[in-house]
């Protein structure tokens, strides 16, 4: 099963970084959390790894009709899109597919939301890649 939905991005990693939260923006996404994974690591156990931040993005309406639909969907929320260096130039983008939410709950009144969600988050990184 895929899971994310994946734009490879010719650009370096810190214009990537930036443009990706305009384009959630444009979308009707907020950012709630930023974690710089690659710094995370390094702090924490001296471990080095390529540039990768994880954000977590949030439409609240969306968030709202899940939480209703499904009382523990909190769990999979917020959207988490990863933006991480990748071979040579690229710069790939990554969110969770939402359909994925449909296949963990076997909560079907979720589908609306899923839906919606998987449009945007897709508008969002066809947005990065022209």
């Amino acid at each position: 099963m895929t899971y994310t939905i994946t734009a490879s991005v010719d650009r370096p990693f810190d214009e990537v970084l930036e443009a990706t939260r305009a384009a959630l923006a444009e979308q009707g996404f907020g950012v709630l959390t930023e974690i710089d994974l690659a710094a995370t690591l390094k702090a924490k156990i001296d471990a080095d790894i390529p540039p990768q931040v994880i954000l977590g993005a949030c439409r609240p309406p969306l968030a709202l009709a899940a939480t209703q639909a499904e009382p523990s969907i909190g769990v999979l929320l917020p959207c988490n899109v990863v933006v991480r260096a990748g071979e040579g130039a690229a710069t790939l983008v990554e969110a969770m597919d939402p359909d994925a939410m449909l296949t963990v709950t076997g909560n079907s009144a979720l589908q609306e939301v899923a839906t919606d969600a998987g449009r945007r988050l897709r508008a969002a990184l066809q947005a990065l890649v022209g």
